[in-house]
């Protein structure tokens, strides 16, 4: 198939703009013609497409072919994603379901070995991979790089797994994402060191400061629940080549909104130098990870994007080695039905195993942060009913629970503050990184319905309240659908208002949700096993 596509070729390394005619011919770029003398006012700009340099695919909770029918959309080429989810339940074969799914569609999906399955020993999942197994991940050409090394006490204290797997990466010339929040100083200094070569977990531009001096590259991430993009963007003037774009985690509904498009158009708005927006969101992905994904040069896959200008980023097509995946808001990627793989084992639940005896003088809380990973600690006084702890709702201090999905076992209970939530409960096993059940509710049986929903439908979000009961089902690996993913969308979108109907006042109450059970974002979260402190990387005694 040759074909040509006419525009204003925006080279970004060259910092020029300027009218070309592009040959297209079997999937790759045979010519960059530059128009001389007058052209069109009206040509669409010619971009490198768009590329999520961190991306978890199964938080969007649709399958990979799915996920690229949606982001292609919005110029979406290609993502670094990361699949510890899924092989946090499901071990290997998770990974491999990833990407058999991925090749089914056109779009670039370079996937990664997890570093951290499970993330801590103090939770359990579903599998767990060694460091023979990360290597034989490693081993493979669909493996582009070492994920997120959310262990950096074990990078710091020179644990033998930990640093055989970071080995592992750098003898196959792989590169090493790194996961460490609030770390500064001679502790990021020595992390790096180890070969860390990413971070997108920086809270404060100081921090993205105290690791780009340092060698490393910051990504910057807006995703549905955790958003940096305001404290960190004002760095990329000074630092573009060492800043790049991700989501990290985008819920269904916000995919479809848009993706790294918008985080251009923003940082536009901003006054930042458009080629150097472009480098962060279609260049630097590609050389810092070696991607196979064209950058418009001769001879490179012809993935490109035409969009209206430079300021909105609207995209009108999007071409993925040479094939039109999108054109005018409209994906050209069929719907494919996928097939299944999960690991759910437990039990339906009784009220009574939610019951918490009430035991003397203040607790520890978690106080949930709108539109952030982190927790604060808080020490309350929860209330007391017939000497059990009950939840608060004038006092906003709920119950959290989290119950193992994959055997049954005693269910672990807390509180949590400042979600808002006034009525019912609400439930999932999108719960980072074991995907356990983790819930939240004003009352016991609303608690108990609400973790049943999932356990009948092996996995999914649930909403409980007044003459309602709502489930959007997760079937592949208690993380994704299997139907269409604008009909998922749509569904995510009514769980999520019913959620906010019942009082929640998070930005994201199921996303919030999904990161209250992530051990390694500090400062206080709740596991299965129970309470965790993240700065004393243990369990809270009687937690």
């Amino acid at each position: 198939m040759e074909f040509t596509i006419t525009g204003q070729l925006v080279d970004i390394l060259q910092k020029d703009i300027f009218p070309a005619i592009i040959g297209i011919q079997n999937g790759h770029i045979r010519s960059v013609e530059r128009i001389h003398g007058p052209a069109p006012s009206d040509l669409p700009y010619i971009l490198p497409g768009f590329i999520d340099s961190h991306v978890h695919i199964e938080s969007s909770m649709l399958v990979p072919s799915e996920f690229a029918r949606l982001a292609v959309v919005h110029g979406t080429v290609a993502t670094v994603s990361d699949p510890h989810e899924i092989a946090n339940v499901c071990g290997l074969q998770g990974v491999e379901y990833m990407i058999a799914n991925g090749n089914t569609v056109p779009f670039k999906f370079n996937f990664g070995a997890p570093s951290c399955v499970p993330a801590t020993s103090f939770e359990s999942a579903g599998a767990a991979l060694d460091a023979g197994q990360v290597e034989q991940l490693l081993d493979k050409p669909e493996i582009k790089y070492l994920s997120e090394m959310m262990n950096f006490p074990g990078v710091l204290f020179q644990d033998p797994g930990v640093m055989q797997k970071i080995k592992a990466a750098k003898d196959r010339n792989k590169p090493v994402d790194g996961h460490s929040p609030g770390l500064r100083g001679e502790k990021a200094k020595q992390y790096i060191d180890a070969g860390i070569s990413t971070d997108h977990e920086c809270f404060t531009a100081d921090e993205a400061l105290d690791k780009l001096k340092y060698g490393m590259k910051i990504i910057i991430r807006e995703g549905s629940a955790a958003r940096n993009f305001e404290a960190l963007i004002g760095l990329l003037n000074d630092y573009p080549d060492h800043i790049l774009f991700c989501s990290d985690d985008k819920h269904p509904d916000s995919l479809v909104e848009g993706h790294i498009n918008q985080l251009c158009a923003r940082a536009v708005a901003k006054g930042i130098d458009v080629f150097n927006v472009l480098k962060a969101a279609c260049m630097n992905p590609v050389f810092h990870y070696n991607l196979d994904v064209g950058l418009l040069r001769n001879g490179d896959p012809a993935d490109c994007i035409l969009v209206k200008d430079l300021q909105e980023f609207k995209v009108l097509q999007t071409y993925v080695n040479g094939q039109l995946a999108a054109e005018n808001g409209r994906s050209k990627i069929p719907h494919l039905p996928p097939g299944i793989i999960n690991n759910f084992n437990c039990s339906l639940k009784e009220v009574s195993d939610f019951e918490m005896p009430a035991r003397q003088g203040l607790q520890p809380v978690i106080e949930a942060l709108d539109g952030q990973l982190i927790t604060n600690k808080l020490m309350l006084e929860p209330a007391v009913e017939s000497s059990m702890y009950v939840s608060d709702i004038s006092r906003d201090i709920l119950k959290i629970v989290v119950v193992n999905r994959y055997k049954d076992a005693p269910i672990a209970k807390a509180f949590i503050t400042n979600t808002g939530l006034k009525e019912g409960a609400l439930a999932s096993t999108v719960a980072h990184d074991s995907h356990n059940i983790v819930a939240i509710g004003v009352d016991d049986e609303s608690l108990c319905k609400a973790v049943n929903l999932l356990i009948q439908n092996k996995g999914g979000v649930s909403c409980v309240k007044t003459n309602l009961e709502m489930v959007l089902p997760l079937p592949v690996a208690g993380l994704m659908s299997v139907n269409d993913g604008y009909h998922v969308a749509e569904l995510y979108s009514l769980i999520d208002r019913a959620a906010k109907d019942a009082g929640s006042t998070l930005t994201s109450p199921f996303m919030t949700l999904s990161f209250m059970a992530l051990l390694v974002i500090p400062h206080l979260k709740l596991s299965d096993l129970g309470l965790f402190d993240g700065d004393a990387f243990e369990l809270v005694r009687g937690g």
